[in-house]
């Protein structure tokens, strides 16, 4: 069984990978799917310690399903809203998007 070093590596490089594409992506669609990855590399994490934690309980199990459900509904969230950007700006390009200013 590999040791949770392994599993903390990984979690940190899809961490990485997910800030630096928030960071330089200029589509919004690309921004979303770094979000994901994101929190796919906390659910790595919360199951990890889980596993190997002193009480080997479920609770970083529980924690990940709330993690995956609030991240389905950031999706749906963040679709409808680039949607609607889509429809009255034509693009989905965050630099060039002031329609949501006040």
């Amino acid at each position: 069984m590999p040791q949770i070093n392994c599993y903390l590596g990984v979690s940190a490089l899809l961490f990485c990978i997910g800030l630096f594409g928030v960071m330089t992506r200029r589509n919004a669609v690309g921004i979303l799917m770094s979000i994901e990855l994101m929190l796919n590399a906390a659910n790595i994490n919360l199951v990890a310690f889980s596993a190997y934690g002193q009480s080997h309980g479920i609770t970083g199990q529980v924690f990940a399903v709330f993690v995956v459900t609030i991240a389905a509904a950031e999706a749906a969230v963040g679709l409808a809203i680039i949607v609607n950007l889509y429809i009255n700006a034509k693009h989905v390009n965050v630099d060039k998007i002031s329609l949501m200013k006040w």
